[in-house]
């Protein structure tokens, strides 16, 4: 087996099983290998750490497979890993009946580069790592028979494929069939499109927040900026919300989200509105017309794919809270988040301070948001917590 030999000092992190190995820390690799390939990794002193795939187009030139030397990388430990994923899932309370799930959320389950999530009896599968690309076959036989689906789709389009050299690639993997489905999820009904829609089709990492707009919601004036397929905004409705309004700029979107309010009549429609406007424009808008929201929602896109972008993206974050806390009533709550790696839960509380500061609002943290339970972050892998929240009320 090829060995990838570690500078002199290059070693505390996977000390600490840190999964990520990056191409500075590597003095040499003995031995040919492929993109995927597995190989052993080994400290300067000799001492072996464990085995990773070796990706050598990407700046993390290899991710740790396992940090047991003596651990054998082949089908079988796929077929335990993915099994040992959805265990651990079977036993939190609330997530066996969730008919939309992360089964696998890479790094955090011991599997880097791999994500998958269940709609129903489909699961949308997602290789990001030339180590999960290595291993496709393996982990689409370990599903199978973890899970007992007959369909799998892939969706192995994200950007960034292309820092790891590979193509995207979608399609089914196993089985075939419409790439639209419905969900359910806290008694409404979601349509989802595992082929082109957001991510694997759908955010399934906001559930819980979802969850806790509803129970807030009763008889007050919501909206949702960066709604996408109005997951929240259904929520709002369902908790008794006098009016919603939902913004996005994408009309494809906000056709799937007024399909999504037609899928539950139960729903009053005319408490919804829909406006297919830039959030940063509209929201100035509003506040032009001196309109006042007793919740508001800010959900946006990923501003800081990296921590190289983070100057750029703490300014728009700072300018759609800073819109935010001028919009809210009195007593108001401000449901705002970051999905951005590159900026930190420290970071983001500071910019949304500094709005809140800026707008002359008096505001205090009620409670920290999420990730739902099915998406974990293993403690030696805090980058895996990229979904920052907080629930902030204002005076």
């Amino acid at each position: 087996m090829p060995q990838l030999i570690l500078k002199a000092d290059k070693d505390f992190s996977l000390l600490r099983r840190h999964p990520w190995i990056f191409a500075t820390s590597v003095a040499q690799l003995e031995g040919r290998a492929r993109g995927g390939d597995t190989v052993e990794v080994v400290a300067h002193d000799g001492k072996v750490l464990g085995k990773a795939a070796w990706s050598p187009e990407s700046k993390i030139c290899a991710r740790m497979w396992t940090f047991d030397a003596a651990e054998t990388i082949d089908d079988v430990f796929f077929k335990r890993r993915v099994a040992a994923a959805i265990a651990g899932r079977e036993v939190l309370p609330g997530l066996a009946q969730q008919q939309g799930l992360r089964l696998i959320h890479a790094e955090s389950d011991g599997l880097p580069g791999v994500i998958a999530d269940r709609y129903g009896d489909t699961i949308v599968l997602a290789l990001s790592s030339a180590g999960a690309e290595k291993w496709r076959t393996a982990i689409v036989g370990a599903l199978k028979k973890a899970t007992g689906c007959r369909r799998i789709y892939e969706r192995s389009d994200a950007e960034v494929r292309k820092f790891e050299g590979m193509a995207s690639a979608t399609g089914w993997l196993l089985g075939e069939g419409d790439p639209q489905r419905v969900i359910e999820e806290h008694g409404v009904k979601l349509g989802v499109d595992i082929a082109t829609g957001h991510k694997t089709g759908f955010y399934l990492d906001q559930r819980d927040n979802r969850l806790l707009l509803r129970e807030l919601a009763q008889g007050k004036r919501v909206l949702n900026c960066f709604c996408y397929s109005g997951g929240f905004s259904l929520q709002a409705l369902a908790g008794g919300a006098s009016e919603v309004i939902s913004i996005d700029s994408s009309g494809p979107a906000l056709a799937v989200a007024a399909n999504n309010l037609l899928l539950n009549p139960q729903l009053t429609a005319e408490r919804a509105e829909w406006r297919d406007a830039d959030v940063f424009a509209e929201l100035r808008k509003l506040r032009e017309a001196e309109e006042q929201f007793d919740i508001i929602v800010l959900d946006p896109p990923k501003f800081a794919p990296s921590a190289s972008h983070a100057d750029r993206a703490s300014r728009a974050y700072k300018d759609i809270n800073l819109l935010g806390f001028k919009l809210l009533a009195p007593g108001g709550l401000l449901m705002t988040y970051s999905c951005s790696g590159g900026i930190s839960l420290e970071l983001f509380q500071k910019i949304v301070a500094g709005a809140a500061l800026d707008s002359g609002r008096s505001a205090r943290i009620v409670k920290r948001l999420q990730g739902s339970a099915d998406h974990p972050v293993a403690l030696t892998f805090p980058e895996g917590e990229y979904l920052k929240g907080l629930l902030i009320q204002v005076d």
